[in-house]
């Protein structure tokens, strides 16, 4: 199983989240209003942190490559601070209901 971590631009989260739920049977995702900057802000000389969105979907590592495809296409404005994705591998997912691990946790 992986994590997928994406910090994409708020503006652009409607447009990803269709995207997953018409093209990818995802178990779930969650979504947390951030702030931050990156290089290219850093560059630009900009200050003030930008609204950003953070995704975070765990799917069997079958799923990562449509997964992540889905985000960077769907979350590209070929402008700077487009955001990043991050894939970290999960070692263990237990459902708190249920008892259920892995897989079926999902």
């Amino acid at each position: 199983m992986k994590e997928i971590k994406a910090i994409i631009q708020e503006f652009m989260l409607p447009k990803v989240v269709e995207a997953l739920r018409e093209h990818v049977e995802i178990p779930g995702l969650t979504v947390s209003r951030i702030t931050g900057f990156g290089r290219s802000e850093r560059a630009a000389g900009l200050s003030e942190t930008a609204p950003m969105v953070k995704l975070e979907i765990v799917v069997p590592s079958a799923l990562v490559n449509s997964v992540v495809e889905i985000i960077r296409s769907h979350a590209h404005t070929g402008r700077p601070g487009d955001g990043k994705i991050f894939i970290s591998t999960v070692d263990e997912v237990v459902r708190i209901r249920t008892g259920e691990r892995d897989q079926n946790a999902l």
